[in-house]
């Protein structure tokens, strides 16, 4: 094969080639004995077990690939042996860096045997095991564990497991340990109100982590507020995502008065939780005092109203570091329309305000602001 002989690729994107197995096992082959390539991209190629088993056996001998992405269950069903088979030779193998494995329905035993692979493994940075199937006895222990001992992932997606809360004591007692994981992805993993609190508490601790993503957990009002407090103290944390996750009104004005304290977040996404008014002018006010956040997403907030919106409009008047600030789907009406229009003529913000541009009187205002 081609590769076998090449001495100059150093990266082959093959997704989306419907390749099959026999295709497969033939460039894992010659993975071998190929020592250039540093990118591979495999991804949604119906690729099997079959293929994986070869590919597992390159990778304990090839010493140059440094990505490589497996991801998406559609075309590349690999399932649980495939899994526990990539386990295997992450232990062995000291060059990859990089390693997707989205969407594959790895399963349980498959997550201990990767966990188990990251405790040996050294070189791992960035790992994606998001929509796997994983469940709870899977982050309970092995993965925590995991991250307990590794010391080179800096970047772990763990969306889409069905973790559970009966995850969230290992994962935070990890968090407390772990001195190299600055991307951290839990979305949509069922995690819930104790969950977020632990996690909350192990922010005191952590001085690492940079990126939080929380959306779709349930947290509900109790984790919002102690992860507000934790805000007030962490000094690392630039990007956090809450959302979906039914904070309510006390949790957002906890929220907004952590926003006064905090100097390091840059990103907030706090889309769909049920604030209202009293919420929107609490971070109105935060706005006039933070230097920092660049982006705010309230979207989705259907409580705010036109008293809410001139309040933010004042605030924009005054802060100087928002760039982005989302506020699509509120019914605001022109007189809020206009007097975020006159804001966004005094503020240095370099891209418009996202809003419900469906409604004629908001293309008048964008006319105003573009001008």
């Amino acid at each position: 094969m081609v590769l076998c002989n090449n001495h100059t690729l150093t990266n082959l994107n093959l997704e989306y080639n419907y390749l099959s197995d026999e295709a497969g096992i033939a460039l894992a082959m010659a993975l071998s004995k190929n020592i250039t390539l540093m990118y591979l991209n495999l991804k949604n190629n119906r690729l099997s077990y079959k293929a994986v088993i070869v590919l597992a056996e390159a990778l304990c001998k090839n010493t140059t690939l440094t990505n490589l992405c497996l991801g998406d269950l559609r075309y590349n069903d690999l399932g649980e042996s495939a899994g526990k088979t990539l386990a295997e030779a992450l232990c062995k193998n000291t060059t990859l860096t990089n390693l997707n494995l989205s969407d594959n329905k790895l399963g349980e035993s498959a997550g201990k045997a990767l966990a188990e692979a990251l405790c040996k493994n050294t070189t791992l940075t960035n790992l994606n095991l998001y929509s796997n199937n994983l469940g709870e006895s899977a982050g309970k222990a092995p993965l925590a564990e995991a991250l307990c001992k590794n010391t080179t992932l800096t970047n772990l997606d763990l969306r889409s497991n069905e973790l559970g809360e009966s995850s969230r004591k290992a994962l935070a007692e990890a968090l407390c340990k772990n001195t190299t994981l600055t991307n951290l992805d839990l979305g949509n993993d069922q995690l819930g109100e104790s969950a977020g609190k632990a996690l909350a508490e192990a922010l005191y601790k952590n001085n690492i982590l940079t990126d939080l993503r929380l959306f779709n957990n349930k947290l509900g009002e109790l984790a919002g507020i102690a992860l507000a407090e934790a805000l007030c103290k962490h000094t690392t944390l630039t990007n956090l995502n809450l959302n979906i996750n039914k904070l309510g009104e006390l949790a957002g004005i906890v929220l907004a008065e952590a926003l006064c304290k905090n100097t390091t977040l840059t990103n907030l996404n706090l889309n769909c939780n049920e604030l209202g008014e009293p919420t929107g002018n609490a971070l109105a006010e935060a706005l006039c005092k933070n230097t920092t956040l660049t982006n705010l997403n309230l979207s989705s907030n259907e409580m705010f109203g036109e008293s809410t919106a001139k309040a933010l409009a004042e605030a924009l008047c005054k802060n100087t570091a928002l760039t982005n600030l989302n506020l699509s789907y509120y019914k605001l009406g022109e007189s809020a329309g206009i007097a975020l229009a006159e804001a966004l003529c005094k503020n240095t913000m370099k891209e418009p305000i996202w809003v419900n541009q469906k409604e004629k009187h908001w293309q008048k205002l964008y006319a105003k602001i573009l001008r």
